[in-house]
């Protein structure tokens, strides 16, 4: 399984803070994982998920749209944050 994390205004939009996601060969990496999720939820997700702003992380690392993905890892999406 893969623990899909959801935060601030992401959370907001799609209405969910977490979620799991069995692991295969089609999440393998973490651009397959945002194309299931999209495919999964629709067109919401997509333009959620897809904005320019968002990041992203696996295992509390910065992670780019072609990391590799394991079984048990998670998997973070969140808008930039700033502070003051």
């Amino acid at each position: 399984m893969l623990e899909i994390l959801f935060f601030a205004r992401l959370r907001e939009q799609l209405g969910v803070g977490r979620l799991q996601v069995p692991y295969s060969d089609a999440v393998a990496t973490l651009a397959g994982l945002q194309d299931h999720l999209i495919a999964e939820h629709g067109e919401l997700w997509a333009q959620a998920l897809q904005a320019e702003n968002v990041l992203r992380a696996v295992n509390q690392d910065m992670a780019a749209l072609d990391s590799a993905l394991a079984a048990g890892d998670e998997v973070a999406f969140f808008p930039p944050v700033t502070g003051g």
